[in-house]
């Protein structure tokens, strides 16, 4: 395994996360207790100069003791991230033109730094897109902007679900019912935001049973937790207080995972989330995929060390 690596994490700030259920902070951590030098960057840090990518970059230290989670800023400083051996995307959407062009300039590094995921894939799989690869696996599912489509979509599915084709965290979900007069004015308000077209599904009603999140390292399942919505609310996301409980992997779900697998091995998308409710695939998270604290809460799982340890295998090859 390879040691002492200089890993540069591009993420939003640590004073504008969950630090008590956010991955990042984990992964991060983890790498520090196995004397790694961790590193911390914002999208407006980084810059591609005659060729050459740079970020205004700083070392950090973290501390987790008694569930109390700190951490420290050292003095920013330019750097070429070409000295680094591991950058990893931990940026959370909105998938908008600055996340597309972070993935530009850090598809510019050398083959010796190791960008997790692979920003060309990321660029060209986000969540809501790359998971209709897999259609015969999905609830019926429309993308469209024209809102007669999107009428006729909903007198043949009657019950559906609406939501941002760029969006994270369950903001913008609407569950729009068969006689809801507000179906109308929720698309104006979308089309008037902005120019993208929104996805349509057919509406699950195995999301009150919960929603699961399987966490896939190299294309193998390594985890998973149930997230069960609140009373009166159909979003089952944790930033909406979906409440996380223990679950077990259906031969359903199993089958999931082994049809997606190959092709994240492929695309180097090693670090995924995968959402299913009942026995439908509803995205592919690969730009920030949560979930490995509730996993390790419930399980005991430490998804963190998993990540560390293929990371550390692979750049020994």
């Amino acid at each position: 395994m390879k040691s002492n690596l200089k890993i540069a994490f591009l993420m939003d700030p640590f004073e504008k996360l969950n630090l008590k259920g956010d991955t990042t902070f984990a992964l991060a951590l983890e790498a520090q207790a196995r004397n790694h030098e961790i590193n911390f960057f914002e999208p407006d840090d980084l810059l591609l100069r005659s060729g050459q990518v740079f970020a205004n970059i700083c070392k950090i230290e973290l501390t987790y003791q008694n569930e109390t989670h700190d951490y420290k800023y050292h003095d920013k400083e330019m750097s070429s991230l070409n000295h680094y051996d591991v950058v990893l995307m931990r940026q959370d959407p909105p998938f908008n033109m600055s996340y597309i062009t972070a993935t530009h300039i850090l598809e510019k590094l050398s083959n010796s730094v190791l960008v997790v995921n692979n920003p060309y894939e990321v660029r060209n799989a986000p969540e809501k897109i790359f998971v209709t690869n897999f259609s015969h696996l999905m609830p019926k599912t429309l993308i469209s902007r024209n809102p007669t489509i999107i009428q006729d979509f909903r007198k043949e599915y009657k019950d559906i679900i609406i939501k941002p084709l760029y969006g994270n965290g369950g903001q913008g979900v609407f569950h729009v019912l068969p006689k809801d007069e507000n179906f109308n004015s929720i698309l104006e308000m979308f089309f008037t935001q902005n120019s993208e077209p929104l996805m349509v599904q057919e509406y699950l009603s195995d999301v009150r049973n919960g929603d699961k999140r399987i966490i896939l390292v190299n294309g193998e399942v390594v985890g998973a937790i149930n997230r069960i919505p609140e009373k009166g609310e159909s979003r089952s996301n944790m930033h909406v207080g979906g409440k996380p409980e223990k679950t077990t992997l259906t031969k359903r779900d199993k089958f999931i995972c082994n049809e997606i697998s190959q092709s994240l091995k492929d695309k180097e998308l090693y670090f995924v989330g995968v959402d299913i409710i009942g026995d439908y695939i509803t995205e592919i998270n690969v730009t920030s995929p949560t979930g490995i604290r509730e996993i390790r809460s419930y399980d005991s799982i430490a998804i963190e060390e998993i990540f560390w340890d293929f990371i550390e295998n692979k750049l020994s090859v």
